[in-house]
């Protein structure tokens, strides 16, 4: 195998490596994972977000709201202030820190929204911020909603045949 170590368009030298030895120089090249460490902190703010979202609920039940409707009420909450902290640049700086713990809760899917709108705003509000807002989360939704159906027709012909 040759490996060519390139600088502006110009190849410097080429070596022949072994399969082993292009591994361990890759291993030497790669950045080392901090895998421990980015998954404790995905854990922790990504269950800090979802205590938070539990705390909301609670509140609102004791202020006689249904279980339901103060879980309705928590996850409108939670969009708003994942929408807020987008705006307000601090979302980056959390998911930059805490990675797939912010991604997976509901304030990581307000995010996805915010962010493109922020990012195509100085195009206009129709060509940029309404054409782009669902750039990430579009595809969620779109596949969201198309499996719900395609379970909602499964329940209804197995309601059929019982």
């Amino acid at each position: 195998m040759r490996i060519g170590i390139r600088k502006g368009g110009i190849i410097l030298a080429y070596f022949r490596m072994s399969k082993e030895e292009y591994e361990e120089y890759c291993k030497k090249r790669a950045p080392s994972s901090k895998l421990f460490t980015n998954t404790l902190k995905a854990f922790l703010v990504g269950g800090a977000i979802c205590c938070l979202g539990q705390a909301i609920i609670e509140c609102l039940s004791t202020f006689g709201l249904d279980p339901k409707t103060a879980g309705t009420w928590s996850s409108i909450g939670l969009v708003f202030l994942g929408a807020a902290l987008t705006g307000l640049g601090l979302y980056g700086r959390l998911a930059k820190f805490a990675g797939a713990g912010t991604i997976v809760p509901i304030t990581g899917f307000a995010n996805a929204v915010v962010s493109p709108a922020l990012e195509f705003k100085t195009e206009g509000y129709v060509t940029g911020t309404g054409a782009k807002m669902f750039i990430i989360s579009g595809p969620v939704i779109v596949y969201g909603i198309s499996s719900s159906i395609v379970y909602g027709v499964i329940l209804w012909l197995c309601g059929l045949f019982s």
